[in-house]
């Protein structure tokens, strides 16, 4: 399969775009930290996890989530920007990830984010019937999500037709 030039840049250019965990834009954003609430020390240590993540200190970032969510487990950004944590770590981190962005997906279904970078795991393990899966849901959650997620689904697909 030939591929002209031009579409291999646009997709690269989406490909980096996701690398950026602001790319998704709510995930990334320090929650309000609830005063005298049992949730405080972990929103704290979450909103702390935000900020590393976001200056590309994963494994910090990593820690600070994983202290969030032993304080409180039930909150769904968390589990999604540990998951993103994690895959931005390498491809051994991939099960764990998955794992962390159904959690979050199941405390917060409509959480769009977590259906873009899931889609993006499952396209670099090589799922894409999942990942499709994840992108058609995007469809109805966010176009903008949906649409980087089709890049990088296209992307992957474009690959393996000219290895």
């Amino acid at each position: 399969m030939h591929v002209h030039r031009r579409w291999l840049g646009v997709l690269a250019g989406a490909l980096i775009a996701l690398a950026c965990p602001a790319a998704g834009g709510a995930e990334s954003d320090p929650l309000p930290v609830p005063t005298g609430a049992a949730r405080e020390q972990a929103v704290v240590a979450y909103n702390d996890g935000v900020k590393l993540m976001l200056e590309k200190r994963y494994a910090a970032a990593q820690g600070r989530f994983e202290e969030a969510l032993a304080r409180f487990e039930a909150i769904a950004e968390a589990h999604n920007n540990l998951a993103f944590s994690l895959r931005m770590q390498g491809a051994h981190n991939a099960d764990r990830a998955l794992k962390h962005y159904e959690r979050a997906l199941e405390l917060k279904p409509d959480l769009a984010q977590a259906y873009m970078y899931r889609g993006v795991l499952l396209t670099q393990m090589g799922d894409l019937r999942r990942a499709s899966a994840d992108h058609a849901r995007l469809l109805k959650l966010d176009r903008n999500l949906a649409a980087k997620l089709e890049a990088v689904i296209v992307s992957r697909v474009v690959r393996e037709g000219n290895e």
